[in-house]
């Protein structure tokens, strides 16, 4: 029995994601009280049809009851069910924007603990600090879009085999922000910047003549080597230890030369050793549109 526990920032998306993976094949049930959920899968176990895999979410509205984590899913452990915990989290600048389009208020202003939105939310994060730390799996949705939350859960528990790692190789631009949800992330600015070739500066990572300009040079080589040294040696002791999906940032200043070539370069190599790798471009398009403004709306 596979049990995955949804929790993270209200708002953030746990609704949605409760939503996809009842879509998916998974039996949801949703605010369930932690201590409830040794109970919850004793009563499926003792069932005639026990369902296969069970999706519960758990949040700030049962705070009194978050304690005790480690111990539940110890508990679990030893029932054999395989138990995972996916947090989903968002920036508080988005965060706000959702809870003003939504007109709803937090969970904790309703219950009189505090009484604005940035006193709420910097409360949650302290009181679900803890409980991040022991996640398997972090998404940051404050970039994804209701279809985009779906496809990136599809691609996570759409096609588990549950011995396979699963790797995503995300472009991003530093000065968009950090990629949040990374679990290793390599800053690749050391290395000349494409833009500022005039016949490069309109293409990406993905083109050929920026692939060589970035990769086809001793010092290109040399960091994409032990990059790539480096991820062959850990991703064997990331499964090793129980994880199932890796995401693997590659920064640079806009997310579109530098970083989505060695992400593109890192996809194509680890995808014969791997089956579930995938690539991200994060910022391409908002850095591209944002060059292009730049020169008034002129590709010469």
């Amino acid at each position: 029995m596979e049990l995955l526990i949804v929790t993270g920032m209200s708002g953030a998306g746990k609704t949605r994601a409760l939503q996809n993976l009842e879509d998916m094949g998974y039996y949801c049930v949703d605010n369930l009280p932690p201590q409830l959920i040794l109970y919850l899968l004793d009563a499926e176990l003792s069932s005639s049809e026990p369902h296969d895999k069970t999706a519960v979410t758990i949040d700030i509205r049962s705070e009194k009851l978050l304690t005790g984590m480690e111990k539940i899913i110890g508990g679990l452990k030893e029932k054999g069910i395989r138990a995972r915990i996916l947090y989903l989290d968002a920036s508080d600048t988005v965060l706000k924007n959702r809870y003003k389009e939504s007109r709803r208020l937090h969970p904790l202003i309703q219950k009189g603990d505090v009484k604005d939105l940035p006193a709420a939310l910097k409360q949650e994060r302290d009181m679900l600090s803890s409980l991040r730390s022991l996640s398997d799996i972090v998404i940051d949705t404050s970039r994804l879009s209701s279809g985009s939350l779906r496809q990136k859960l599809l691609s996570i528990f759409g096609k588990e085999s549950g011995t396979t790692m699963m790797i995503e190789f995300v472009a991003f631009g530093y000065k968009y922000g950090i990629l949040a949800d990374a679990d290793i992330v390599f800053d690749v600015r050391c290395l000349p910047n494409p833009y500022y070739v005039n016949e490069l500066r309109y293409l990406t990572g993905e083109d050929q003549a920026v692939k060589d300009y970035v990769l086809e040079n001793e010092e290109g080589q040399t960091l994409y080597r032990k990059i790539r040294d480096l991820l062959e040696y850990s991703v064997p002791l990331y499964l090793k230890e129980g994880k199932s999906r890796l995401v693997v940032g590659l920064g640079c200043t806009g997310g579109q030369h530098r970083s989505l070539a060695f992400a593109s370069a890192l996809k194509d190599y680890f995808s014969e050793k791997y089956p579930g790798v995938s690539l991200s471009k994060r910022d391409m398009e908002e850095n591209r549109l944002e060059i292009y403004e730049r020169n008034g709306g002129s590709t010469s």
